[in-house]
């Protein structure tokens, strides 16, 4: 039976020529597909596909973000992270979601079908380029791999409270709100933890938060984020 496959991304082309190129390998078949993260996740559910094809930069919902939304509801589910970013950020913060492989778009066909194969076999893949980059930067020990767990010992107990509350969708206002705080103060709070991490935004707090095992449901809306 051939290998039933999902593709996630938001170009239709790149969607357009990777089903073209299935078409002529047999052990392969696309049986469904659409361009941004949040459409993931019920598409998945629905289908059931042997292998998720899941690019990283989506609107809505980035791809690490579906990732985990998707391992929450269907941990069997095999997903293969398509990425034109080969940063240690990237791969780390991929890998954590839960993702089997990593393959860089830049790849050769060769190379999309040898990590397909191996994960839908039940491996793992990180594409020739970042497995190199990365044991470089291991052997020369400037790779920062400290769990997330130990990245998070670096916050107050409040700070902590105010994290979960996040990365569980809550806006600024909700968890005033729950912990009698100011707005601005919570606010704060998210600024101050931001700058901690080294994270940019609320997506990056809450895959850290996830990350550690800090909270088990997901951040599910990116509503949340700019309130």
């Amino acid at each position: 039976m051939p290998v039933r496959v999902v593709i996630v991304d938001d170009h239709k082309i790149l969607r357009d020529g990777l089903k073209a190129i299935f078409r002529l390998h047999e052990e392969f078949v696309v049986v469904g597909e659409c361009d941004n993260g949040g459409d993931s996740i019920p598409l998945v559910r629905k289908l059931k596909p042997d292998l998720v094809l899941m690019d990283v930069a989506l609107p809505g919902l980035n791809g690490v973000e579906a990732t985990v939304e998707i391992l929450r509801y269907l941990p069997e589910t095999r997903i293969l992270i398509l990425s034109m970013y080969d940063d240690e950020h990237s791969v780390v913060s991929a890998i954590r979601s839960g993702a089997r492989a990593f393959v860089l778009k830049r790849a050769s066909d060769s190379d999309l079908f040898d990590a397909m194969r191996t994960v839908a076999k039940g491996g793992s893949y990180l594409s020739p380029q970042v497995s190199d980059r990365l044991l470089t930067r291991i052997q020369k020990g400037d790779l920062d791999l400290k769990p997330a767990s130990s990245q998070l010992a670096e916050l107050s107990p409040r700070e902590l409270q105010v994290l979960r509350l996040v990365a569980e969708g809550k806006t600024s206002k909700e968890i005033a709100t729950m912990l009698d705080l100011g707005l601005q103060t919570v606010r704060s709070y998210r600024k101050t933890m931001m700058k901690k991490l080294g994270v940019s935004n609320v997506a990056g707090l809450t895959q850290l938060a996830l990350a550690a095992g800090l909270t088990r449901f997901p951040y599910s809306s990116t509503a949340a984020a700019s309130r």
